[in-house]
């Protein structure tokens, strides 16, 4: 815990939540979860359907999921009604609701706000439900348009989960930047996983992530041996991220709630990752104990 009795920003890291990609082999990544472990899953152009068998298989290895609903992959309102119902009877909790990238709508929902209002005019069992937030921007979309999405959707939403960053300050500026602006909902920190350096580039510059994965590579020789002892050489790890985010953890102006981890898949190496920043956080604390008795 820190000064004001809140989690550490490693401590956060067992509340956190990994994002899976629905295919063929997530299962048996996913194995190497503890029972009970949040995992987001992306819907990927296969459709909604696909991600809700993938809900269901998931669910039923025990871990509690939290599927995306693209709204512009969702063809009206009645199959709006039958995602929401078959949700509820997989007793999922959590939703996580954004634009989604096809280029033509499959119905009348052509952004997330259209989709949350209209999931409110319906009525729903959801107890969470997550908005994307971009720290670095939007290659598509200009920074007045996304401070006013945020706002619009403030309403509907109970947490903001942002973009993949690597970079600290810009996720803390934007950060700051949006509550001066009168956004309050939690943020969930978009950070990567213990991913393959050269696949990390290449997903960053496909999402237009292009400033953060600059600031990677520049500051890559700043990560430390851990996780290269840990796994390789050609592995990121994003350890010194976390350390540098710890001191906004349970800061009310920031209101940081935890991690959304991007795995891409790779869940093994990152599990192994958390437990060992976990390790080290609960050793840290038992000298601090001993220190000041």
């Amino acid at each position: 815990m820190n000064s004001r009795g809140n989690p550490t920003s490693f401590e956060s890291l067992a509340h956190s939540r990994l994002e899976l990609v629905p295919v063929e082999g997530v299962e048996e990544q996913a194995d190497h979860l503890p029972r009970g472990t949040k995992v987001a899953l992306t819907c990927l152009s296969r459709g909604i359907e696909n991600s809700l068998r993938f809900t269901e298989r998931l669910k039923r290895r025990g871990l509690r999921v939290v599927p995306h609903v693209p709204a512009r992959l969702v063809a009206g309102e009645a199959h709006l009604e039958e995602i929401v119902w078959r949700l509820d009877e997989l007793d999922v909790k959590e939703l996580f609701v954004i634009g989604g990238d096809a280029k033509k709508p499959a119905g009348p929902f052509s952004g997330a706000l259209d989709l949350l209002s209209a999931m409110a005019d319906q009525g729903h069992n959801f107890e969470h439900i997550g908005i994307g937030g971009y720290p670095e921007g939007h290659p598509a979309i200009g920074d007045e348009a996304l401070l006013q999405a945020l706002l619009d959707k403030q309403p509907f939403a109970t947490y903001i989960v942002s973009q993949m960053c690597f970079d600290p300050k810009a996720i803390t500026d934007w950060i700051a930047g949006i509550r001066r602006q009168g956004v309050w909902l939690p943020v969930v920190v978009g950070i990567p996983g213990v991913v393959d350096k050269k696949r990390l580039f290449q997903i960053s510059r496909k999402i237009g992530v292009g400033d953060s994965a600059r600031f990677l590579r520049k500051h890559v020789g700043l990560m430390g041996g851990l996780i290269a002892n840990l796994f390789g050489s050609s592995g990121y790890g994003p350890d010194s991220l976390v350390e540098e985010l710890s001191p906004y953890i349970g800061d009310q102006g920031y209101n940081i709630v935890g991690y959304h981890i991007y795995t891409f898949n790779q869940v093994e190496s990152t599990e192994r990752w958390r437990e060992r920043m976990l390790d080290l956080d609960e050793e840290r604390i038992k000298r601090n104990k001993v220190t000041q008795r």
